[in-house]
């Protein structure tokens, strides 16, 4: 083995560094869908054969470029992006150069373009890093870009991709995020002659219906139905888009979409401010889903911290955080006791799938057993009232109705004008109380419990150093500590609501939030994790009768309170069926 230090050649240094960049075939497109964005492009057609790996073909109606710019695209760190080569000032998807160079070192690439009023086009080939000379080739104003063989000059790579199915998926996932990001621009995606996404570029004339339109077309139209506007600004920061109500939830985070500058990114800081938001409504296995779009001045924002650029640092993440996190919370709060109309979609599912034609069959008329008769006349003949209940109607224009009755002791049946709703009464009464004790914090702050023997905690200096400058606000939330010399903080109260905790675990855990994320949401989430747990023991609980003033009651109490649609682990509190879905289960329509 040698130790001399060489100079690697170029063509393996290419292939190196488009290891960074092109990971795998939705890498490729993601890249090359931005040129097309960057390019101005109106129109983007996407083909794929064998999920991306055969063939990559991405064809746009842009700017387009001559036979010199040909010719520097596929070099290295070249590009028209950044004019003045101030990175603070990025107002591309692209900036760095790497994209076609990377592709063409791994690839076969195929690059043909026309600029609008050239008299013809130029088309380029760059096989493994290998450049040829641009030929004159026919094709319309735009681009197109052929990449075939992808890693076939880096066959090591090949073992690490998956199906061609699995690729395909994430390709197409990468351009829908880009298309809800751009919704003036027609977007289409196809594998072997088959599309597999379209999406039309006729604008309404409001750009909240536009985007709205886009993320309906490509979510489906239960988003668009269960989901709240998000308009919101601070300083210079501006949040707006759309979120799910808690009731339309996910298993996995995959369907939060986050934009900082129409750019699609994957980011802890912001993944972690939405669940901070739902964490009062959702189970921690539950996910809700968004479309985020933040906009902000590009010195604000670091875009150039992976050359994948799905990453972001912010200069004042606390700001991103803390206003993303108001945001979603006001906008649920408005929506009030609103649950997603999934929950009823679901139900008339599963009603249905019980609903097929009984196997059973009346005997022919006159030849009813004996007794039989008697029985079902008893049986069909109009009850009296439920215990309880007033056999006089209520007024029923209210959003939930008025109570008809209780089932099993634990659900309420509520009639309303064109419907019915039944209402899980502990679920409905656990948020209830949940909200009332919320609001008491708010109110009174909170009870503090002085420790016999305060504790020292022992941290990083840092970290106590950050504990101490935000001793004030922790104040607030019952903790009460101070900085006790280097690299550690001695707590004299707690919250009284922790009852016996792992003070140092707690403090420990602070510390790291407020590093991170410069506010003191652990203490916040643990208090509220400990409102939660107090609701859920202090409401009415199943298979308790209430009469028909208490059910009354609930309902009004539900549509007076924020977030009433669904308990605090995110499980729905009322289902409402509307008359025509009821209709249709009986085959009447």
């Amino acid at each position: 083995m040698t130790h001399q230090i060489r100079l690697l050649p170029n063509v393996l240094v290419n292939r190196i560094a488009a290891g960074e960049v092109v990971e795998r075939p939705a890498s490729a497109v993601k890249e090359l869908v931005e040129n097309a964005l960057d390019a101005g492009a109106t129109r983007i057609e996407v083909a794929l054969r064998e999920g991306g790996q055969s063939l990559i073909a991405v064809s746009d109606d842009g700017a387009g470029m001559e036979r010199d710019a040909l010719m520097l695209a596929v070099e290295r760190h070249c590009t028209s992006k950044l004019p003045d080569d101030d990175l603070t000032a990025i107002d591309t998807l692209g900036f760095r150069g790497e994209a076609l160079p990377s592709i063409g070192a791994v690839a076969r690439l195929i690059l043909t373009s026309r600029v609008p009023g050239s008299p013809q086009a130029w088309s380029l080939t760059v096989e493994g890093g290998a450049k040829g000379e641009p030929v004159p080739a026919a094709h319309p104003p735009g681009t197109r870009v052929e990449v075939r063989d992808l890693f076939y000059a880096t066959p090591a790579r090949l073992k690490f991709m998956k199906s061609a199915r699995a690729e395909r998926d994430q390709a197409l996932d990468t351009v829908k995020r880009l298309a809800m990001a751009h919704p003036a621009v027609s977007f289409q995606v196809s594998e072997a002659e088959r599309v597999l996404l379209r999406l039309g570029s006729a604008p309404p004339s409001d750009q909240v219906g536009l985007r709205l339109g886009r993320l309906s077309a490509v979510l489906g139209r239960d988003f668009a139905d269960n989901a709240v506007a998000i308009d919101a600004e601070r300083g210079a920061v501006r949040l707006t888009g759309f979120a799910g109500l808690p009731t339309l939830n996910r298993p996995t985070s995959r369907e939060q979409y986050l934009f900082v500058n129409n750019r699609p990114v994957r980011d802890k800081l912001l993944h972690g401010a939405v669940r901070g938001a739902y964490q009062d409504f959702l189970a921690g296995d539950r996910h809700p889903m968004v479309a985020l779009f933040i906009d902000l001045p590009g010195a604000d924002v670091d875009v150039n911290v992976h050359p994948a650029k799905a990453e972001v640092r912010f200069r004042d993440p606390a700001l991103i955080r803390g206003l993303i996190v108001s945001a979603l919370k006001h906008a649920l709060t408005a929506a009030g006791h609103r649950a997603s109309t999934t929950v009823a979609a679901a139900t008339i599912e599963a009603l249905a799938a019980h609903s097929g034609q009984s196997q059973y069959r009346p005997p022919e008329q006159g030849r009813l057993p004996a007794g039989l008769a008697e029985r079902a006349a008893a049986y069909y003949a109009p009850s009296a009232p439920a215990a309880g209940v007033s056999a006089e109607p209520v007024v029923e224009q209210y959003p939930l109705g008025a109570a008809r009755a209780q089932l099993h002791d634990t659900y309420v049946v509520a009639q309303t004008l064109d419907g019915i709703v039944i209402v899980d009464q502990h679920a409905a009464h656990e948020r209830l109380v949940y909200e009332r004790m919320k609001q008491a914090l708010a109110a009174g702050g909170v009870k503090r419990q002085m420790l016999l023997l305060p504790e020292v905690v022992e941290l990083e200096p840092a970290a106590a150093d950050a504990l101490a400058e935000r001793r004030d606000e922790l104040a607030g939330l019952g903790l009460i500590l101070e900085g006790f010399g280097p690299g550690a903080v001695i707590v004299r109260e707690v919250p009284d609501l922790l009852g016996t905790t792992d003070i140092a675990g707690l403090v420990r855990d602070l510390a790291e939030e407020i590093l991170e994320h410069g506010a003191g949401f652990s203490l916040v989430e643990r208090l509220e994790a400990i409102c939660g747990t107090l609701a859920c023991h202090g409401s009415v609980r199943a298979g308790r009768r209430l009469n028909a003033a208490e059910m009354n009651a609930l309902l009004r109490q539900m549509e007076a309170t924020p977030h009433s649609g669904q308990c605090n682990h995110g499980r729905p509190t009322y289902v409402e069926l509307k008359l025509a879905d009821i209709e249709r289960l009986f085959g009447r329509r």
